[in-house]
């Protein structure tokens, strides 16, 4: 949802979802099929596999970046961090534009990956079988 008199910004200032049509979804991270941190230290590459972990998430209840009515992605790192972050989820996810901030953090206190991402899509379907 676009609003006049904000700021023009790379995403919607909001979304909103028929009651009952919610799936909560947390910690997309960077992890291959056994849980293994995939190119650590590389951000970008991270970003990529973060929002596949994501987007693999909601196909599972035939849902995809058009249901996205949110997302938070956490990020180890500078400002460049965030912004190459940021420029691969907004292509990951394009045309959507949900509303999401994307956070840096000093460090983790359990894992070695850069990130992290919760996302809160709108979804009434059943899990694929």
């Amino acid at each position: 949802m676009r609003y006049k008199g904000l700021a023009e910004v790379p995403y919607n200032y909001a979304a909103a979802a028929p009651a009952g049509a919610m799936l909560f979804t947390a910690g997309a991270c960077p992890l291959d099929a056994e849980g293994k941190v995939v190119a650590s230290g590389d951000h970008r590459a991270q970003a990529e596999k973060a929002v596949e972990n994501l987007l693999a998430v909601l196909a599972r209840r035939q849902a995809g970046p058009e249901h996205l009515l949110k997302t938070t992605v956490y990020v180890v790192g500078d400002r460049r961090d965030l912004v190459a972050v940021w420029d691969v989820v907004a292509a990951c996810l394009e045309p959507y534009r949900p509303p999401a901030p994307c956070s840096g953090l000093p460090c983790w206190v359990t894992s070695t990956n850069s990130l992290r991402s919760t996302a809160l899509p709108r979804c009434r379907a059943e899990p694929a079988r």
